[in-house]
């Protein structure tokens, strides 16, 4: 094909043409280091604090509580392991999440498991989503935060973040959501949902890669992971990354600025994908119908391997994904599927779908055009299947 049917925007999206242009002056013209007195550094650090405000108030917070770093994981792990050092003085050294988080998430756990720290491993339903009755259950008095992602990365599941955010406000404990997937693609208000921290990442939502933030509400004091400078309110020191910031705040807006056209148009691409999709025999559709992303789309087929898949796809112009491109490198079946209820077989034959602004009716036309008969083609030649 002369066209690449791209995705897999899930796993990374790219620089829109805006974002370029509003980065491109920060590269070659005003190049001042931020934390300089002359002219070029303070243009650069208005710029950045336009941008802080630009991600403020897409999720109703206060420019002050945005804190600007290299990634999600970064801001999930200072999330994580910043409230984790600050409450253990206080005795406090248990941790509530649930088994099917980012690996940001879940490697931050087992790290602070390794170290002393007790983690509750909340289960999922089948749609996966997590139950804020389990979340209330278990909370302790030695509890010291609750991290639940705002939308799965590989399934799409939207969890109930303002339930969970309330009962860990009435219950004093800090309430930590990544919002990585959901950014851009649902209406986040920080203040309404009761949400202490908050992850993000540009590269998601056609800003570059390698920039991010974590909003901290106000009087809430992870400790910082880095010792430095004093950038960021001298709470994640190095000298900023301007260009991608900025690139950053114009991806905010951006996504934004036509929120209701850009999610009803997406969702009616990702509507007609899982009904063509669903045509095909023996596939089931991992994750809740209702509450899901408008991007996403995640299909188990009977009997063969998501890799086989993958490369078909790739040869016939598309690209896509059968998981987290955290551990595409990965044999074993995703952790997100088995804690659905997968079997590991079916786990192995999933793909995601993830759509993006640039996505059109003739990508999925070609999806459904060539995909029924990859399946067909590979459960052929599919011991497994034919059994």
């Amino acid at each position: 094909m002369d066209h690449l049917v791209y995705l897999d925007n899930s796993a990374t999206t790219r620089v829109s043409e805006p974002v370029l242009r509003a980065m491109l002056p920060f590269l070659t013209e005003q190049y001042g280091n931020p934390s300089s007195i002359y002219t070029l550094g303070q243009q650069a650090k208005a710029a950045i604090e336009e941008a802080r405000e630009k991600v403020a108030k897409a999720i109703n917070a206060k420019p002050r509580e945005i804190f600007f770093t290299s990634c999600g994981t970064e801001s999930d792990n200072w999330a994580i392991r910043g409230t984790a050092r600050r409450m253990a003085a206080k005795g406090k050294k248990h941790l509530v999440t649930s088994a099917f988080e980012h690996h940001a998430v879940l490697h931050a756990c087992k790290a602070l498991e390794r170290e002393g720290f007790e983690v509750t491993y909340l289960p999922v339903s089948a749609d996966g989503l997590v139950d804020p009755a389990a979340v209330a259950a278990a909370i302790r008095p030695d509890t010291a935060l609750v991290t639940i992602m705002y939308a799965n990365n590989e399934i799409g599941t939207i969890q109930p973040i303002g339930e969970i955010g309330k009962i860990c406000r009435e219950k004093g404990v800090w309430f930590h959501t990544d919002a990585v997937q959901a950014l851009g693609n649902v209406r986040i208000d920080v203040a309404a949902e009761q949400i202490d921290m908050l992850s993000l990442s540009g590269h998601k939502i056609h800003a570059p890669k390698g920039v991010g933030a974590l909003y901290i509400r106000q009087g809430v004091l992870p400790e910082s992971l880095m010792e430095g400078g004093g950038q960021e309110s001298r709470r994640r020191p190095g000298t900023e990354n301007t260009a991608s910031i900025v690139g950053l705040g114009q991806a905010v807006e951006d996504a934004y600025a036509d929120f209701d056209e850009k999610i009803a148009r997406m969702a009616a691409l990702r509507d007609r994908l899982i009904d063509g999709l669903l045509k095909i025999p023996d596939t089931r559709l991992n994750g809740s119908r209702e509450r899901r992303l408008c991007t996403n789309v995640n299909i188990s087929f009977k009997g063969i391997e998501g890799e086989g898949i993958l490369l078909w796809l790739d040869m016939n112009g598309v690209a896509a994904s059968s998981g987290s491109a955290c551990t595409s490198g990965s044999l074993d079946p995703s952790h997100v599927l088995l804690a659905i209820g997968l079997d590991h077989g079916t786990a192995h034959g999933s793909l995601r779908l993830s759509l993006g602004r640039y996505n059109t009716d003739a990508d999925v036309d070609h999806v459904l055009a060539v995909l029924p008969g990859i399946i067909a083609r590979l459960r052929e030649l599919s011991p497994v299947y034919q059994a």
